[in-house]
């Protein structure tokens, strides 16, 4: 069983039973839910470091939709 952290919103995520993911730059992200995925998805580099400086964690969550709940 190996964790993670979910980029879009820092939720810690088992990779063994995650049921969202996407492979960006060779690697594989993992997700805690569909909404985390599809804002991951719509842009990448906001969540990989991969952008000049200038966002945070908190932004990027917040443009997710991020509740902070899950069903």
């Amino acid at each position: 069983m190996a964790q993670v952290i979910d980029p879009v919103c820092g939720m810690t995520v088992d990779t063994e039973t995650a049921r969202h993911q996407s492979e960006h730059g060779g690697t594989t992200y993992y997700f805690c839910a569909p909404g985390c995925k599809r804002a991951f998805d719509a842009d990448p580099t906001a969540y990989t470091g991969q952008r000049e400086a200038g966002g945070n964690g908190a932004e990027a969550s917040d443009r997710a939709g991020h509740s902070g709940t899950h069903s």
